[in-house]
Formats: C-alpha cells, sequence, structure tokens
C-alpha cells in the first residue's frame, strides 16, 4: 500500500485551497500508481460553504453581517448543505483512489467518521454517530462534520473538526441544514484551551491506520505558491 503524503498549509484562504484540492485530485486520477494526499489547513478568512444540497435558507446572516465578521461564502462540490470553516478548526482533505478502499462511497464515509471517533478517544472524547446523520456527535452537538465529492473514484474535500473554533459563526448558518441540533468543541468539551496542533497529527495517525497506508511522510507545501495566507 501506499504512502500518504500530508500537505500542511497552516492557515490558508478556501479558493486557493480548493484549487490545490482539485490539481492534486487530477493528479492522483492521471497518475500510473497510487498516489494518496492530506491536504491539513485552517481555513482563514473564514469561510461558508454550499454543498450541493443546500439551501440558501440555511444562510441566516444577512449579508452585511457576513461582511461585518469577515466570513465569505463559496459554493462546494461536496455533498451535504451549509457549513463553516475558519481559525480553530481543523480541515483534512483526504484525496485518494476509493476503487483501492472499497469503491463504497457509504463505506467511505463510515471509515472517515471512525477516523475521527478514533483522535476523539485519544483526546478522552467519546464521539459517537448519528443514526441518518453524517459526523461525529457528542451527545446532541457535533463536534466534527464530513462532506465529500468524488470524481471518477478519486475523493476530494473531506472532514472538519472543532478543536477550539469561534461558535458564535455556527449561529450564521443551520449547520449542515439540521435545525435543533447544536455545534461545539474540543476546548468546550474538555474545558482548556486546545490547539489545532494538538490534533493534527492524531487526525494524520488515524488515516493512515483506517485506510491502510503503509505510512505517511509530509510533502511540500512551498512547491504549491499561492496557498499560504
Amino acid at each position: 500500500m501506499a504512502e500518504l503524503v500530508t500537505l500542511d498549509l497552516g492557515r490558508a484562504a478556501y479558493e486557493p485551497t480548493l484549487r490545490l484540492q482539485e490539481r492534486l485530485r487530477d493528479d492522483v486520477k492521471a497518475a500510473a500508481d497510487e498516489r494518496a494526499y492530506l491536504i491539513l489547513v485552517e481555513h482563514d478568512p473564514p469561510v461558508i460553504t454550499l454543498g450541493r444540497g443546500a439551501r440558501a435558507a440555511h444562510v441566516t446572516a444577512s449579508r452585511r453581517r457576513l461582511a461585518r465578521e469577515g466570513v465569505e461564502v463559496h459554493e462546494s462540490a461536496r455533498g451535504g448543505d451549509v457549513t463553516y470553516h475558519g481559525p480553530g478548526q481543523l480541515v483534512g482533505y483526504p484525496i485518494l483512489r476509493l476503487d483501492l478502499h472499497g469503491r463504497d462511497v457509504r463505506r467511505y464515509l463510515r471509515d472517515l467518521e471512525e477516523v475521527l471517533i478514533r483522535v476523539l478517544a485519544r483526546l478522552g472524547v467519546e464521539g459517537t454517530r448519528a443514526e441518518g446523520l453524517t459526523g461525529v456527535w457528542v451527545g446532541p452537538e457535533k463536534v466534527a462534520a464530513i462532506g465529500v465529492a468524488i470524481s471518477r473514484w478519486v475523493t476530494w474535500h473531506g472532514v472538519a473538526v472543532n478543536v477550539d473554533t469561534n461558535l458564535d459563526h455556527f449561529g450564521l448558518i443551520v449547520p449542515c441544514g439540521i435545525p435543533g441540533r447544536g455545534v461545539t468543541s474540543l476546548s468546550r468539551l474538555l474545558g482548556r484551551p486546545m490547539t489545532v496542533a494538538e490534533v493534527k497529527p492524531l487526525l494524520v495517525e488515524y488515516v493512515v491506520e483506517v485506510f491502510g497506508f503503509s505510512g505517511a511522510r509530509p510533502g511540500d507545501a512551498a512547491a504549491f505558491p499561492g496557498v499560504r495566507v
């Protein structure tokens, strides 16, 4: 099995990160060998993304308020509804050949949930699945979201873990289009400040473990100009 190449972008805007995803997705499609990447990023400036199933009414804030808060809005090719990304949230974008990992979209989503559940367990938090919903929950509150896209069996988009996120920004939307459910963060659950740097190696470790990669090695994020903020 191939190594997983990680690209740690630190903090980066949504649009150039999306262009990088597309570039790596096309690289994986065209390669004769197996290649797999995991982009790690905190999106800054913060952004609301509208998935393929998004309803405009699920962005509840006015354009004026979004501008005042410095929050961008972008349409997205991923599945799902409306979500939020911003500083203090670890986003992971796995770009891999699903034909070599089960060729089963539903199983892929469950495997991503398993990655997140193991990450939380290492930190002393019991994350669970919610029947009929995607993501990882603690009680009625979501701590990690999932939204993926697949093109010719190559995955892109991915997962977002609320580490020490500005939870007030979730009040700008109906998160994931699910009314009546809250959103939480690891900092709130653990009662202490958490950093994205603490969670990154755990996410890499369990992507490798769950998907059966031979290991992980850092790629050169500097080779992709225009991505870093």
